[in-house]
């Protein structure tokens, strides 16, 4: 029988909400002066705590400021391990990304507000390198799931191919929500159009991409 989730303990809050405090009051320095501008002493005296405790939080100063960057390396390939019964990889993809999308979820970046996290990303070289990095994750993180999912052997470029173009799908719709925003866009408009971006991305991928890691009924 089940216990479900653990109960969160004093502790492990107190460190949950020292630690979101720490990434609020950093991101607003960012937005207000620029990523490369803030030094993370002066982050830690705004926050009253000393420069190791910051640190203790947060390895580097771009943990900060993309500080759910490690939801984003798993996110592919919880949707692919989710997919249902008959449903390939990509199709389990595609459905989450429109979902998302259709209901205006923060998780793809339509709220009010993003264009300045994109604006303090676009002004920064180390903030860029990271989230090539983060994409990087994730494709190999994908590949590794195809391979389990399929029995696919080390030899068999299909998951490397595959991972490749649905990364390539969810990278494409942050682009292009993230220049949306950016150009002035209203969430709700940038839906729209970001739907029909999808739709255009799933005419482009191949039926073998399409078909791939079908889930056996039963």
């Amino acid at each position: 029988m089940s216990e479900g989730p653990k109960k969160e303990g004093l502790r492990e809050r107190k460190k949950r909400q020292t630690r979101q405090y720490l990434s609020d009051v950093a991101t607003g320095l960012f937005v207000e002066r620029g990523f490369d501008a803030v030094t993370v002493a002066e982050i830690a005296e705004a926050c009253e705590v000393s420069v190791n405790t910051v640190y203790n939080y947060f390895p580097a100063k771009e943990d900060l400021f993309l500080d759910r960057s490690k939801g984003v390396v798993d996110r592919l390939s919880r949707w692919v391990r989710g997919r249902g019964a008959g449903e390939s990889a990509a199709a389990a993809v595609l459905r989450e990304l429109r979902e998302e999308v259709e209901t205006v979820s923060p998780k793809v970046g339509l709220f009010e507000g993003y264009e300045q996290f994109m604006r303090v990303i676009h002004g920064s070289a180390a903030l860029k390198a990271r989230l090539w990095y983060v994409q990087q994750e994730t494709a190999e993180h994908l590949v590794c799931t195809l391979r389990e999912e399929t029995g696919a052997d080390e030899g068999d470029l299909l998951p490397l191919l595959v991972a490749g173009q649905l990364n390539w799908v969810h990278a494409t719709l942050m682009e292009y929500v993230g220049r949306a925003m950016v150009a002035g866009g209203k969430p709700s408009e940038v839906s729209r159009d970001a739907l029909l971006l999808l739709d255009e991305v799933e005419d482009l991928l191949s039926e073998r991409v399409l078909n791939y890691a079908v889930r056996a009924a039963g």
